[in-house]
């Protein structure tokens, strides 16, 4: 079930543009997003992770693993990954982790302090017993360990939709929408959600702080099928875009509906 702040400013003169970055210097999951703020968290991710993690070798735990990694490359390659996923089809897929295991992160425990790292990506709004599996995260993780969740936002317009719609209709969006011709088949997305209320940032930050983990990066942003739906769908988008703004300006304070995704650190405090 793996799925993984711009500034505005002056434009940069031609001699000061940064040169492209190689492509194999970023996981497929980065290169894979348009551009916009899920790409811009990702890197601000990619960054905290390759600036926070302990140098040499380290353990890390992957929560439902498929065939894509959010890691920075310079981490994965430098790291023993365990992936647990209850789909024997996305075990499979997998071609990055050095141990797959074939099990249930509800239930299923590591011994304590045994990773540097855990990430959880596009995961918990599938899983009904999200308490469980948080718990089983603090425990399995080490002191200074971070746990970087990726999540849809239920209480943006697509959680919404997501949450209230069955799941023929988002096999139908994956397909018609996203393009994505093998959606709803054994081992690829859409997965059925259950958004359990632990999925709410604010509710998995509480949770999260009564477990002795520390917040140092928590981002809401526009989910990517926004500027996919722009590229391959833009009248279909324009209307989403149009209802979007009405409802943001009936709602308080900054709310922005289209921020459908969040990406979450924690720190395991401890000496």
């Amino acid at each position: 079930m793996n799925r993984s702040l711009a500034l505005a400013t002056r434009p940069a003169p031609l001699a000061e543009l940064p040169m492209p970055v190689p492509a194999e210097i970023h996981p497929e999951s980065l290169l894979a997003l348009p551009p916009g703020e899920a790409k811009q968290s990702l890197l601000t991710v990619h960054s905290i992770l390759e600036a926070r993690l302990p140098a040499g070798p380290l353990a890390i735990y992957e929560a439902g693993g498929g065939s894509t990694s959010y890691l920075p490359l310079g981490v994965l390659r430098r790291s023993h990954v365990t992936v647990v996923d209850i789909d024997a089809d996305q075990i499979r897929n997998n071609a990055y982790a050095q141990e797959a295991i074939l099990g249930d992160i509800q239930t299923y425990r590591f011994p304590p302090q045994r990773f540097d790292l855990i990430i959880c990506y596009n995961v918990i709004e599938h899983i009904p017993d999200v308490e469980a599996v948080l718990s089983g995260f603090c425990e399995a993780l080490k002191p200074n360990g971070l746990l970087l969740i990726g999540a849809p936002n239920p209480k943006s317009l697509s959680g919404i939709v997501t949450k209230y719609s069955p799941h023929w209709f988002h096999v139908w969006f994956y397909r018609h929408v996203r393009g994505e011709k093998h959606a709803g088949l054994p081992g690829e997305a859409p997965f059925p959600t259950h958004f359990h209320p632990l999925v709410t940032l604010g509710n998995l930050e509480a949770f999260a702080a009564g477990r002795g983990l520390q917040v140092i990066y928590r981002k809401k942003y526009e989910s990517p099928r926004y500027p996919e739906m722009r590229r391959r769908k833009p009248l279909l988008a324009t209307v989403i875009d149009v209802a979007a703004k009405a409802m943001n300006a009936l709602l308080p304070g900054k709310t922005d509906v289209r921020h459908g995704d969040y990406h979450v650190i924690l720190r395991k405090l401890g000496s």
